[in-house]
């Protein structure tokens, strides 16, 4: 009997060693590759930014000047986003905003706006969307060179009751057969390039 309680606590013994020996491992795997998933995060959407300012044009650091932004219906966002501010040699640049449509055809279009200091676009890329795949995923620069139209636009070029698609006689192409997500997409550049006319100077105010 003793013989089998000996092995019942040997075996014990070794399954815990095991436990603690793997949470040991997972434990170093996660510290190790933490810093690493943050770098990885941090290169992705600084990768992102300079697609629509070019990091030639700014010598700040760009992802630690930034402002955190309520939820705004010009921007259409309904959670606290954040801009990215773009100097050089403190010299507003640009500021990178999050702008939502949310009227696309199959739900929210998010939005990455890029707008010089003088308040035409530096460029607007699709962070995520529900578009049908071959009609209203042209937003996607992969897909389609539309949303690189609107690169030097801005609320006088073309003049704002032009801030539609063709269809609706404005300036903008719309898509055979899908005429809602470049409508959605259009409005919400307009919208977020007034909400950047309403608030530029609060936008570039430095820290205090």
């Amino acid at each position: 009997m003793k013989a089998i309680y000996s092995q019942i606590i040997r075996v014990g013994l070794i399954l815990a060693v095991f436990a603690i020996v793997a949470t040991s491992l997972v434990t170093l795997t996660e510290e190790n590759t933490h810093d690493k998933i943050l770098d990885n995060e941090r290169q992705t959407l600084l990768n992102a930014i300079n697609v629509l300012v070019n990091h030639n044009n700014y010598n700040n650091d760009i992802l630690a000047d930034t402002l955190i932004l309520g939820s705004n219906k010009l921007l259409g966002t309904r959670e606290t986003t954040i801009a990215y501010r773009a100097r050089l040699d403190s010299k507003p640049i640009a500021v990178i905003l999050t702008a939502i449509a949310p009227d696309g055809y199959n739900g929210n279009i998010k939005l990455l706006v890029g707008i010089n200091y003088d308040g035409s676009l530096a460029g607007v890329r699709v962070i995520s969307h529900k578009e049908t795949p071959g009609l209203g995923d042209k937003i996607n620069e992969k897909k389609a060179d539309w949303i690189l139209k609107f690169n030097n636009l801005s609320l006088q070029n073309p003049e704002l009751s032009k801030w539609k698609v063709k269809k609706d006689g404005g300036h903008f192409d719309q898509f055979t057969g899908a005429t809602i997500t470049p409508r959605a997409v259009v409005t919400a550049v307009k919208k977020a390039l007034q909400y950047f006319d309403q608030r530029r100077d609060a936008l570039f105010e430095e820290a205090k």
